[in-house]
């Protein structure tokens, strides 16, 4: 389909938004400098985002005498990004204080918007909590594209069964199915319930002294979860649809949490569906780690995978070490990259 051409009042109505947008953040950076230039704000110290909110942030204090302190910030124009999980260099202020620069990253899991744009969603983890629940219905598909984005990012991810009093005789044996092939391939599984408390106590010693976030469809609990583990945090909780069997969203923004033996948790925005737009067919491949011990082993360079004579992945298959569902969700997810 063409691109809609926009008309001149349109196109005036856009830079007029741009401009005054531009304007307020010029104003702002040149309010921040004159309270920097006048020694208005407090010394330079390392903090923690705790949530974004625009153009502000929370910073926790993590040094100092008032350390542990929450503070709302200003964010200067070039600093970049900043998302919940970052490590910065901020001033206090009254009543707002100012984050200077931002800290280098062990790792940013990000995700592509609606309109395919990649957006950063939170820093410096160490475990995706990739959460599923007997409903809404899981997919291996939509598992295998969280594995594939925390693989690209060398995250360990580990994958929660959640809602476990909602196992039934139905749908037993598919899910443990399901959960018995991830742990073939070496990935950490998980069960809990917050009905029965079942499994949460080996939850959270999973989450202890780590960084984590908790990802997958909306309705599958993850909010529910933080509410057990933190008790007092009071995460708002959505129903699942009557009639599709899907979560409603309730968190609207990243938000990071303290547990009280050690380790954070980042909430995150639900989402039905994690794209992979922004990696290449390699990085797909990777992703997949049990492809690894045969890729560049085909007897083309160029191979795709499909019907080419010499194809390692496709010898794998006919030996058993792929299996079939994988293979047929690595050529979903491609097909989807292709489009």
């Amino acid at each position: 389909m063409a691109k809609r051409k926009l008309t001149r009042r349109q196109s005036w109505r856009i830079k007029k938004i741009q401009d005054e947008r531009a304007s307020r953040i010029s104003k702002q950076d040149q309010s921040i400098d004159q309270k920097l230039l006048s020694g208005e704000l407090g010394q330079e110290q390392e903090g923690l985002v705790i949530s974004h909110f625009g153009s502000q942030v929370d910073i926790e204090a993590i040094e100092g005498s008032n350390k542990g302190l929450i503070k709302r910030c200003h964010m200067r124009a070039n600093l970049g990004s900043i998302v919940t999980g970052d490590r910065v260099v901020w001033r206090d202020g009254d009543p707002i204080g100012v984050v200077v620069a931002n800290l280098p990253r062990q790792s940013l899991l990000s995700r592509p918007n609606p309109q395919g744009e990649l957006r950063p969603v939170a820093a410096n983890i160490d475990t995706i909590v990739i959460t599923i629940a007997p409903k809404p219905t899981p997919y291996a598909n939509l598992i295998d594209r969280y594995l594939v984005a925390a693989e690209s990012v060398e995250i360990e991810p580990v994958l929660l069964l959640n809602k476990m009093d909602l196992v039934d005789d139905d749908n037993r044996e598919d899910l443990e199915q399901m959960l018995q092939s991830y742990q073939a391939l070496g990935y950490r599984t998980l069960r809990a319930s917050t009905k029965t408390d079942h499994g949460l106590e080996l939850l959270k010693n999973n989450l202890d002294n780590r960084i984590s976030v908790f990802v997958g469809q909306s309705g599958v609990g993850k909010s529910s979860l933080i509410n057990v583990l933190l008790p007092g945090v009071d995460i708002r909780v959505g129903a699942l649809s009557e009639n599709t069997l899907k979560g409603t969203h309730t968190t609207t923004t990243a938000r990071l949490y303290h547990f009280p033996d050690g380790g954070d948790l980042i909430d995150s925005p639900g989402i039905r569906e994690f794209g992979l737009w922004h990696i290449d067919r390699f990085t797909l491949l990777d992703g997949f780690r049990e492809f690894r011990p045969f890729l560049g082993h085909c007897r083309f360079r160029d191979c795709s995978h499909e019907q080419e004579p010499g194809c390692a992945l496709q010898q794998a298959l006919s030996d058993g070490h792929i299996s079939p569902e994988r293979m047929a969700s690595y050529r979903n997810i491609l097909f989807s990259l292709e489009q």
